[in-house]
């Protein structure tokens, strides 16, 4: 009776446990469903929130760190909605690596290195690797170790895959025949803004032999006289000519000296920097003064003082207001979704095998 019974309590333990068994299976089955279903309901919302799909049209760009540490906010659509960019999804959340069409990464971290490629993860086939610098060939480091690595430049040069310069033309709404008055309140025949004077650049050789000849008023830290945003315009208003000297000599290199402080400010530049024909590329026409142009130093500062006592021919290196405005670019947003505009005519297998080489073209140190 007693083993009847020891039997019958075994039998019992036995189907108790298969009980348990099957329900802890049906339960870690429940809560698998869940959680894919959880995924897939994240997953479709984040595709219909970014209006995202592979072969839908739209480009992903990830920006994978923020160039200089300046994080900016990419709430919804931003380029759709602020520049009318269409198909265009800017994201910098590293988590869209596997489905993003390019992978932006700024030169400065890398060298610096306080950023490194993500060269560990398995690179989705297609996936473009976009290198970016605005700084001249002079501050970009050694590039040798990028060999093979990028499929796209971004940068000022105009034979980059995407060009992004620090300013251009656009045309006006209304063309008009009336320009200001450009000899208002000029006190100086010329004036330049610098803080980072160095002996060797060519631009201060020149500057020593033009100072030689007509009075240059300086500004900036090396001179002990900095301008604050607020005051840099106004004051390169009251100047005749400004010295948009470039720090480094390289193709295409035109930076915001010419476009903001000189056009901005309705000073007739004098440029010193790529080859005559690079300005005239971008460059309204018959708006500045390359120094290129003259025998010697002495020859320029002659012609300048000259063109400040001739009214009708100082004014028109400033007729190309009639027709364009200048727009100066300082948004890294609207610059890295312009990628978008481009990309369908990129070519689809280009490798820089040889970084270094593509970005000192043109260099003259």
């Amino acid at each position: 009776m007693r083993n009847q019974q020891s039997t019958q309590e075994s039998d019992h333990a036995k189907k108790m446990e298969v009980r348990s068994i099957k329900n802890g299976i049906i339960f870690c089955t429940i809560v698998a469903l869940l959680l894919t279903l959880y995924c897939g309901l994240q997953n479709r919302v984040k595709s219909s929130y970014f209006s995202y799909s592979r072969g839908s049209g739209n480009v992903t760009i990830l920006i994978w760190y923020w160039p200089f540490g300046d994080m900016l906010t990419l709430k919804g659509n931003v380029c759709w909605d602020r520049y009318k960019i269409p198909n265009c999804l800017l994201v910098d959340q590293r988590s869209f690596f596997p489905s993003a069409d390019v992978v932006l990464f700024h030169n400065r971290e890398l060298i610096q290195g306080s950023q490194q490629l993500p060269t560990e993860l398995p690179r989705p086939q297609g996936q473009r690797w976009a290198w970016m610098s605005l700084e001249s060939p002079a501050h970009n480091g050694n590039l040798k170790k990028f060999a093979n690595i990028f499929n796209m430049t971004i940068s000022y040069r105009r034979d980059a895959d995407v060009t992004i310069p620090y300013g251009e033309l656009k045309p006006l709404e209304t063309e008009s025949n009336l320009v200001e008055d450009s000899h208002i309140n000029k006190t100086s025949l010329v004036c330049w803004v610098v803080s980072n004077y160095m002996d060797h650049h060519r631009r201060t050789q020149v500057y020593k032999e033009l100072s030689a000849t007509v009075p240059v008023k300086v500004y900036g830290r090396w001179n002990k006289l900095p301008l604050s945003s607020e005051d840099l315009l106004p004051t390169i208003s009251r100047c005749y000519f400004y010295l948009a000297f470039e720090n480094s000599l390289a193709k295409d290199y035109v930076t915001e000296k010419l476009w903001q402080n000189a056009y901005r400010a309705g000073a007739v530049p004098v440029v010193l920097g790529p080859p005559i024909s690079d300005y005239k590329a971008v460059a309204p026409e018959h708006s500045f003064i390359h120094v290129d142009e003259f025998s010697s130093v002495q020859e320029l500062g002659k012609y300048l003082q000259r063109l400040a006592e001739d009214r009708k021919k100082y004014e028109e290196y400033f007729n190309w207001k009639k027709h364009w405005k200048v727009k100066v670019h300082g948004d890294w947003i609207e610059m890295l979704c312009k990628i978008c505009l481009q990309y369908s005519s990129l070519p689809l297998h280009k490798v820089y095998s040889d970084l270094e080489a593509w970005d000192k073209e043109g260099y003259r140190p």
